[in-house]
């Protein structure tokens, strides 16, 4: 069992990692940390394999509490959680141990792909048998496929729809967000209801003066 410690500081956030990590199989959360703080004294309590790690923290960066533990002795991996792009960050992490980024907003299926890989090229054990059996093992580790979407729903309409919704704080229903899109309601639902699925949205009903209540999609967490 791989022993992840889940460090974001949005509450919110945090519990949905936490519940996408104990999803698959092998993989069990042992804490969830919210600052840079909280993480260090976990990783004294608890034994750890993986961080899933937020760069962004309320008491310093996510790469300075990965240099404190490097210094301590600590050789966990991390799969950095974050919206950061800074291809500097990147080239740091890396050296840091950073195995994987996951940028955010994700949904489950790119999280559970990243940790499979993992598992995957943690479990490698053995002499390779040549340059061709290395390259594959890092293969697994360093290009994940693109998570795949249902039948039907396209990325960069998944993309608009998610963009739509993060920049409604009141949340939109699926004819709203179709207008605002040029596409239609029932389009839109599709996606909204993916985004639902996916745990990025939640969805409550809107009552009118006259007919049917229409249903109302919000963004649960507003990661950075």
């Amino acid at each position: 069992m791989i022993r992840v410690l889940v460090v974001e500081d949005d509450p919110v956030a945090a519990d949905a990692h936490r519940l996408y990590v104990d999803r698959v199989p092998g993989f069990e959360v042992a804490a969830v940390a919210h600052s840079r703080a909280q993480a260090a004294r976990a990783l004294e309590r608890v034994p750890v394999d993986l961080l899933l790690l937020d760069l962004y923290l309320p008491d310093g960066h996510g790469l300075q509490l990965l240099r404190s533990l490097r210094a301590a002795g600590h050789s966990a991996d991390v799969i950095a959680v974050t919206s950061a792009r800074d291809l500097a960050v990147v080239r740091e992490g890396v050296s840091l141990g950073v195995v994987q980024y996951v940028l955010k907003p994700f949904t489950f299926a790119t999280l559970r792909d990243r940790l499979v890989r993992y598992a995957e090229f943690r479990a490698a054990a053995g002499e390779a048998s040549g340059q061709d059996e290395v390259d594959r093992a890092l293969g697994v580790l360093r290009a994940p496929q693109p998570a795949q979407l249902p039948k039907g729903l396209s990325g960069p309409t998944l993309e608009a729809v998610t963009r739509a919704l993060r920049s409604a704080p009141d949340g939109v229903t699926a004819a709203a967000a179709g207008e605002s899109l040029g596409i239609s309601r029932i389009t839109a639902r599709r996606y909204l209801e993916h985004l639902v699925t996916a745990g990025r949205a939640v969805r409550s009903p809107q009552y009118g003066q006259i007919g049917r209540p229409e249903l109302h999609y919000r963004w649960v967490a507003e990661n950075r």
